[in-house]
């Protein structure tokens, strides 16, 4: 199994070590350019002593940086090519990138007292994560992303300039967030029937003690059912290629988060209202599945209009107390 896994690994190295710094840089500069500059977080600098016009010719020459990569990618890559094979090195990149710290935290024991459950993994279990997601990435995830160009394109997608304003990325964003989390708890309750839990979604529940990589780690008929969630919002809007990339960045990044085991003073949960977090996510792995409930995405709300939630909120209303 080890060497298994090292195999795999150092074909990943080859397919992403000339791509990953890119697609990190490239999601800096969307956070740094977009959110800082459009939202007003440079007011604390400005209060702090910063000129103005120094930040602003910064932020200038980071978006003038931005529009420059792009127009690199465009110019050398096709639209299938970046849409296709880019998202992939994205999700990849990203997914591995946020998920590995957290098996280094369980085996080392650093930060324990912030893991919400004492058991741990062993390495063989997490060896067997690895080697499986690397199968499932490689024959499901990247199938079915080719296969979505041709959604994507139909829809309208692309990848030239002029690049979307921050108004249309963050209202996409938003409306991709709402209908993940719509179609995803309905998905995910469905999957919690007898038969379908049984034949498929048990393989999911393999890690009753999840870390942040097990949050793929699933049956491939499940992989396609819930994948749904994911790309329907995209694939009704046909956003621009860039907004699909963030996208994909913030919906990895959230359901690693879910799945870390860890729930830190700093986790999402403890600041946005109505997000699920690792928290709300590890108990659901925790309990047999005809009791489990907790069947959201990233926001909780579902859960609360339908009652989905109720042991878990009693459970945490008698730690409290």
């Amino acid at each position: 199994m080890d060497s298994l896994v090292e195999s795999g690994w150092q074909v990943y190295t080859m397919l992403l070590s000339k791509c990953a710094y890119a697609c990190i840089c490239l999601v800096r500069l969307i956070l740094v350019c977009g959110v800082v500059h459009r939202i007003g977080l440079l007011r604390p600098l400005r209060a702090c002593g910063f000129r103005s016009g120094s930040i602003s010719n910064i932020i200038t020459a980071l978006e003038s940086l931005l529009e420059a990569l792009v127009f690199y990618l465009v110019s050398n890559f096709s639209d299938f090519q970046l849409a296709c094979i880019g998202s992939f090195i994205v999700h990849e990149t990203v997914f591995f990138l946020s998920g590995l710290p957290y098996i280094l935290l369980e085996r080392t024991g650093l930060l324990s007292n912030y893991k919400i459950q004492t058991k741990h993994n062993t390495p063989e279990a997490q060896g067997k994560c690895i080697a499986w997601l690397l199968f499932y990435h490689s024959c499901v995830n990247f199938p079915l992303m080719m296969f979505s160009y041709r959604v994507f394109k139909f829809m309208g997608m692309q990848s030239s300039f002029p690049l979307p304003s921050w108004k249309v990325v963050s209202a996409q964003i938003l409306f991709f967030f709402i209908i993940e989390d719509f179609v995803f708890y309905w998905g995910h309750r469905i999957l919690h029937t007898k038969w379908l839990y049984k034949n498929v979604h048990s393989v999911h529940h393999e890690y009753a003690t999840p870390f942040g990589l097990t949050s793929e780690y699933a049956h491939p008929a499940e992989i396609l059912f819930l994948g749904f969630a994911t790309f329907i919002g995209p694939a009704l809007t046909g956003p621009h290629l860039i907004t699909l990339w963030l996208w994909l960045v913030l919906r990895v990044i959230e359901t690693v988060e879910a799945h870390c085991g860890y729930h830190f003073p700093w986790s999402p949960s403890n600041f946005l209202p109505l997000y699920g977090g690792a928290d709300f996510h590890d108990y659901h792995h925790r309990l047999l599945y005809t009791k489990s409930g907790n069947y959201s995405s990233t926001f909780v709300y579902m859960d609360w209009i339908f009652g989905t939630d109720k042991g878990y909120r009693k459970l945490k209303a008698l730690k409290e107390t």
